[in-house]
């Protein structure tokens, strides 16, 4: 089944986007005025090598966006595949994601999670408009890549990948 843009089902479309499995990364940031936050996010992508350059996207209906417009760096924790309650866990709309949370400081004081499959550090790039979204750019300044086998979400659901 198709739809044109003029008579777009929103639940369809977002049926349809769910048939690209995607990996899931917590975002984190720390400003200041406004202390921390983290978020459950698939929308995280690459951009450019050289200047390294990443991209992730939040809704501007989040109760974390006024940290993350705040702050000037952020981070990209890219879950492992065991990491599901932790995906659940900053899914959640709370204040008070941090209470009992082990996390290592990074770049701008942007909370490093452990166990991850890799992790980010960005210092802000640009915040572009995107519709009911910002578009986070960031420039890389420090990764790590544990190796470990990431958390992946397709179809509406937690999954896993087997290489062929």
């Amino acid at each position: 089944m198709s739809n044109s843009a003029e008579a777009l089902d929103t639940r369809a479309f977002r049926n349809a986007l769910g048939n690209f499995p995607t990996g899931v990364t917590v975002m984190t940031a720390y400003s200041e005025e406004h202390g921390l936050a983290g978020v459950t996010a698939n929308s995280f992508s690459s951009v450019s090598l050289d200047p390294p350059l990443i991209l992730w996207s939040i809704g501007k209906d989040s109760t974390s966006l006024k940290v993350f417009q705040a702050a000037t760096h952020f981070a990209v924790n890219v879950l492992s595949a065991e990491q599901k309650d932790l995906s659940n866990h900053f899914a959640q709309r709370s204040t008070e994601k941090f209470d009992g949370m082990a996390f290592e400081v990074g770049a701008g004081g942007s909370p490093i999670l452990p166990n991850t499959a890799a992790s980010f550090e960005c210092e802000v790039f640009e915040c572009v408009e995107g519709g009911d979204h910002w578009i986070m750019l960031g420039r890389v300044l420090k990764f790590t890549d544990t190796g470990r086998a990431p958390l992946v979400f397709h179809k509406g659901q937690y999954s896993s990948l087997a290489p062929f």
